[in-house]
This record gives C-alpha cells, structure tokens and sequence, in this order.
C-alpha cells in the first residue's frame, strides 16, 4: 500500500505564474466582451431589423447556443490537440464573429455570426480555468484561476464602456457613425481587437504539463514546470505521472457512472454551473441599459448606470482573487448566496409594488435609488464568490483524467442555462418585473443549500489529490 507523504511547501516564480495564467484568462476576456457587446447595441438592432421580443431575445442569447457546443468540444478536443491550438482556434473564431456581427445585413446572419463567435467563447471558457489550475502551484491556484472571472468582468466592462463612448459621438447606438455605419455595428466590430490579441499572445505561452505527460512528453513537461515551480519539480511530476493514463485518453465515458448517469462529482460540476447562471446574472449585463430605460432613465443615463455596475464588479472580483485561497471556496460560495437571495429579493419586492403604467412599472425616485443599490449589491456578492468561485471549482475538482472533458460538459450546462435564462426574460419581464426577480431568488435560495450539502472545501490540495 503506498504511502502519502506529506506536503512539501512549494517555492515558485510568481511572476512566471502569473504571466501564464493572465494571457490564458483572456479567452475569459472574449467571454466578457461578448456577453457585454450587445448590451448597448440591442434596442438599435431590434429598430433597424423591426424584431418582436421573441426574435429579440434569440437574437441576444444565440451567441449562446454556439458556446454550449464549442464549451461541450472543447474538452474532447484539448485532450488531443493540446490546450494552446484551442486558445488559437477560439480567437479565429471570434474574431471572424466580430467582423460578420458588425457587417450583419438580417436577423437571420446576425444570429449565424453570434453562433460562430459562441463557438469560440464556449472553447475559450473551458481551456482557461484547465489550463490555469494545470500550470498553477496549489497553494496559489485560487488566486490565479480567480483570474478568469476578472478577466470576464474586464471583457464585460471595456464592452460597456465602448458602447457607451460610441453610442454618446454618434448621438445614439442608432445613429451613424463612421464610414456609413451606425454606432451598433462599431460595438461589435471593436471584438476584433481583443480576439486577435488573445490569439497571438496564446502562441507565445508554453503547453499544459499535464497535456505533455499525458503525451509522453515528459522532458517537455518538466520543462514547463520548471518555469513555475524552483523546488519539487521531480515530486510533482511523479504526482501528475501517477495521475495521468498515458495510454488512453480522456472521453465522455469516463464520466459515466452506474446508476446516476454520471460520476457524482461530474453532477455536482453541473449544479453549479447551473446555478451559476439561475440567478440571473446575465440578465444585468445582456438586459440592464433596456431595462433602465424602460423603468424611466434616459439611454445616456442607463449606459453610464451599467458602466458603474461593471466598474463594481471588477472592484469586487479583485476582493475575491485576494481572499480566496485564504478563506476557501465553500464559505464564500455561501456567503453569496445568501447576499444574492436578499437582493434579488429585494428587487422582486421593490417591482412587485412598484404602480403600473402603459403596462410598465414606474419607479419613484426613492424606489429607483433602493432598486439601484439592490442591483449592484447583487452584483456584489456574486462577484465576490459564484463568479470566480465557480470557475476555480471547475478547473480544479476533477482529478486529471477527467478533467478537460468533465469540465466541457459543466460549461456547456452552463451555456445552455445561460441561453433558457437569457431567452426567457424577456417573456417573464412580461409576465411582471417581480416575476422574474422572484424566480431568480428561489435559485439563489436553493443554491444555498445545494452548496452547504454537496460542496467539498478544495483548498490548498494538489490536483493530483482530487
């Protein structure tokens, strides 16, 4: 029977680490970004190509349907090429999204365009935190996988803040901007300029060490480590040696279980990715500049409200990278859900009573001040723990074997949850504002529970130790 030894304390480049796991977080960018972009250009492409609500909130979350099949690939295709060809591959694709989205002449291409670049948002989504929790020392790994959420909410806030600065020169997301086009069409064609930054800075950025071994690679590998780790270099590569089959590769059967389905641990990834997206996060960053207007702010006023939103959630994301591999990632999951169901719950009340005119709640000014500081206080708590937290969970809770196609399953659950809750509201948003919030409390009520039953502390452990 082996024996475990304990832990060596492991001394690492900082630096190194950091450098590495930064540029694999900016496909966490192009996520952001995405998600963000159509914020402020989504009541001028509704005008322009005269959409109903249905093919409105298609045409927003369609992007979505793209990052399901790309996140749900991305694992399979990672084992077999390597992690850094992914990264390559997500940028092509979002980079020919951004051009095609901009140019879009119908609803119909608009959409095809959206499904490509989401194709390349969900791979990029799955190879970051893989590759982050793979090249990161353990007792670092939090901080450095938190760097996937604060690239995200950069993404989302430099795509805010860009639709906001051309929406205000032009005169309105409408109107004409340059060269004949209309500000809508720059707020996506400025996707280019991070989609081309991410591909060739992901080329400059060496192999997973666990990819490698698993290759066969082993000198290469140790190579790989050595630019991270100054001491256990040997210990560590035994460790990945023991946990890594040379001779088969990773496959959705290994994640297959008697009796459940899936492997236990698998379902749990899938919960909370989830939850993650129930309570209705995206709604704030897809929906927010129509949802001010439509409670009574004028477009210059809900742009500039949603920048300050983003602004909060990078603040907080950053809070996050600081605490966590300090506090763990279960209690700050918990924290979060509470803060978020008394917020949401707030806000359902605060519409709920709010009187209606032409159909629309109508905010006074002290409701629209309570309404206000709900919604960036929920923005607060799920910065500060289900944003990162998640991320890092699922980059390090599986052990190596199934790790990257574990992973692409959990991240098409979220993309596919992300897509029913961002199609949906503006269905419930008919149904009554205090619906909807209603619905995204229960979520975050649940997910309180969920965490606190099935949710096991990963702190400080090895990823072989998983």
């Amino acid at each position: 029977m082996a024996v475990n030894k304990p832990p060596t304390q492991e001394e690492y480049d900082t630096g190194r680490a950091l450098l590495l796991a930064t540029v694999a977080a900016l496909g966490g960018f192009l996520f952001g970004f995405d998600t963000a972009v159509i914020n402020g250009a989504v009541t001028a492409v509704r005008d322009e190509f005269h959409m109903g609500p249905f093919l409105t909130g298609f045409t927003v979350a369609s992007a979505l349907l793209g990052c399901v099949v790309g996140a749900y690939g991305a694992g399979w295709l990672a084992d077999r090429q390597g992690r850094i060809k992914v990264m390559v591959l997500a940028a092509v694709l979002f980079l020919v999204s951004a051009i095609g989205s901009g140019l879009a002449f119908s609803p119909l291409d608009l959409i095809i365009w959206r499904v490509i670049g989401g194709l390349g948002v969900g791979a990029a989504s799955v190879i970051a935190p893989a590759y982050i929790a793979e090249i990161s020392p353990a007792s670092i790994r939090g901080r450095m996988g938190s760097l996937q959420q604060l690239a995200i909410v950069t993404g989302i806030f430099i795509a805010l803040l860009s639709d906001a600065f051309l929406a205000r020169v032009a005169g309105g997301a409408g109107s004409e901007l340059w060269f004949g086009l209309p500000a809508w069409r720059w707020m996506f064609l400025t996707g280019a300029i991070p989609a081309l930054a991410y591909g060739l800075m992901s080329l400059q950025i060496p192999e997973s060490p666990r990819y490698l071994v698993a290759r066969g690679e082993t000198d290469k590998a140790r190579g790989v480590l050595s630019q991270v780790l100054k001491t256990g270099i040997d210990e560590r590569m035994a460790e990945i040696r023991r946990t890594v089959v040379l001779e088969s590769r990773s496959s959705f059967n290994d994640l297959k279980h008697k009796g459940t389905g899936l492997l236990p641990i698998v379902w749990i990834g899938i919960a909370l990715s989830v939850f993650q997206q129930f309570v209705g996060i995206n709604v704030i960053f897809y929906y927010s500049s129509a949802l001010w207007q439509q409670v009574g702010f004028s477009e210059n006023d809900a742009l500039t409200i949603t920048v300050i939103t983003s602004v909060t959630n990078i603040v907080v994301t950053l809070v996050a990278i600081s605490v966590i591999d300090k506090i763990g990632r279960r209690i700050l999951l918990l924290i979060g859900s509470a803060g978020m169901a008394a917020t949401l719950g707030t806000l359902a009340v605060v519409f709920g009573t709010a009187p209606v005119h032409n159909n629309e709640p109508v905010l006074s000014h002290g409701a629209g001040i309570v309404a206000l500081l709900a919604a960036n206080l929920f923005v607060v708590f799920f910065g500060v723990s289900w944003g990162p937290v998640v991320w890092v969970l699922l980059g390090e809770m599986f052990n190596n074997k199934i790790r990257a196609s574990a992973l692409g399953l959990a991240a098409a659950a979220q993309w596919l949850a992300n897509f029913a809750i961002s199609t949906s509201f503006p269905k419930l948003a008919d149904i009554g504002l205090a619906f909807a919030y209603g619905f995204y409390t229960f979520f975050a009520v649940l997910s309180f529970f969920f965490v606190a039953k099935f949710v096991k502390e990963t702190k400080g452990r090895q990823l072989e130790d998983m």
